[in-house]
């Protein structure tokens, strides 16, 4: 059950309707990968570790990514736009979200921590 209930929040926040840090309270393990920067939003919609990453780490970003794409592709078949498109406008979304102190990658690929300015988006987000 706990699995069902994790995996449709996971879905609702890669959609936009939960904010990153509404998402982050519901998840003990990927609020406190969050917080210690072990985690962060990237532009192509998806989750990355930041440095080392354990076992556990990996298999809780792999479960958050596998839902997010699910979420993505069902939105995508809906709208009619690419899986890709919808990740991409959803990683604009979600790196906006940030809050200050928590992990984002820039443009230029690089993990950056987001201070209390508006985060380093590509051009393309509006």
């Amino acid at each position: 059950m706990r699995s069902f209930v994790l995996n449709m929040m996971v879905a609702t926040a890669a959609i936009g309707g939960l904010s990153a840090a509404a998402w982050a309270q519901r998840d003990p393990a990927y609020a406190a990968a969050r917080s210690a920067g072990q985690v962060g939003e990237q532009p192509d919609g998806y989750i990355g570790i930041v440095g080392a990453a354990t076992p556990e780490l990996r298999a809780l970003v792999n479960n958050i990514n596998i839902q997010r794409k699910s979420a993505y592709t069902q939105k995508a078949q809906a709208s009619g736009a690419t899986v890709e498109q919808m990740a991409f406008t959803s990683g604009c979304n979600l790196i906006a979200q940030t809050d200050a102190g928590e992990k984002y990658k820039g443009p230029d690929g690089v993990w950056k921590t987001r201070t209390g300015a508006a985060p380093e988006r590509d051009s393309r987000c509006v």
